[in-house]
């Protein structure tokens, strides 16, 4: 038997029930991992509570729980020849990934392999955070001695985007609690409280910005507009997909092509870092979830399979 996180209906408070089912079993094409860890992302609840969430990404009840995985291959169908028995990695599989077992298909769905040195907890927290930080500093065209405003800097994807933009060479400002502010100090950044007032603050900590990047609501946006910052430089996840004052909305498909690898072995050799702030055993998934919801996490939540 294998056990699996399972949801029978999508509302508002949702339901988790870990229920033992039969092991799956790699298919023709298809790769069966042995989970390990299983990071969470805010996408994952919001699936899980909202229909209309749910049908965007082509979830239905019943389903499973999560996307974001790393384990072992224990199993592999016939025409695999990318993978093999033994190998480390970690990818996607939406509404599957709070298990003990996952079947995917590498050519629809993402699997990579982690490069000696990836900690499999943290890798299994990579996956949408490495590509959406990716994807917002790469759309902003942020070069070279620009200043880059990035909010919910302490979070999942903020931290990997204020590490990336250090290592293009912009000055990073990053929005955070104040508990959060000698943290984002440590990777580099300018730290300054979110919240009303915001664009005044910002003013107090530079002279000039040049790119906006909203990972939380719209409050950056706002004060990027007020600041002056041109439109299409603002860059948001979290506002839907007409954001306001013109700015881009995005988010990981448009990844610059590597990007996951490149990010995997930076945690790897130690030049990036994606902090864990706390681990769950599967049988506390509903804990996890609250503190993942609660959205005051420095960095990653996983479950522990």
């Amino acid at each position: 038997m294998s056990r699996f996180v399972q949801q029978d209906v999508i509302a508002d408070p949702f339901e988790l029930t870990l229920v033992d089912r039969p092991e799956p079993h790699a298919g023709p094409g298809q790769v069966r991992v042995r989970v390990a860890a299983a990071g969470l992302n805010p996408v994952d609840w919001k699936i899980a509570s909202n229909p209309a969430a749910a049908q965007a990404f082509g979830v239905s009840a019943p389903t499973g729980f999560g996307n974001d995985f790393a384990g072992v291959v224990d199993e592999v169908g016939d025409g695999v020849t990318d993978f093999a028995v033994g190998d480390r990695v970690f990818g996607g599989a939406r509404g599957r990934a709070a298990a003990d077992h996952v079947v995917v298909d590498p050519s629809t769905e993402r699997l990579v392999a982690a490069p000696a040195g990836l900690d499999l907890e943290v890798a299994s927290a990579l996956t949408i955070a490495g590509l959406t930080a990716d994807a917002v500093v790469t759309v902003s065209g942020l070069k070279e001695g620009e200043t880059v405003v990035v909010s919910a800097a302490a979070g999942g994807v903020g931290v990997l985007a204020v590490q990336l933009a250090k290592q293009l060479g912009a000055t990073v400002i990053g929005t955070a609690s104040e508990k959060n502010h000698d943290f984002l100090s440590e990777l580099g950044a300018i730290p300054v409280a979110y919240g009303e007032g915001l664009a005044d603050r910002l003013r107090e900590a530079t002279e000039h910005v040049d790119v906006a990047i909203d990972l939380h609501g719209t409050d950056l946006v706002e004060a990027a507009a007020e600041l002056g910052v041109a439109a299409d430089r603002i860059v948001t996840i979290a506002a839907g997909p007409n954001p306001p004052h013109g700015a881009r909305a995005t988010g990981g498909t448009e990844a610059s092509p590597g990007a996951l690898d490149r990010i995997a072995r930076g945690i790897a050799d130690e030049t990036l870092i994606l902090p864990i702030e706390a681990r769950f055993p599967i049988e506390r998934i509903d804990e996890a979830v609250a503190l993942q919801r609660s959205g005051h996490v420095r960095g990653k939540v996983v479950i522990i399979t």
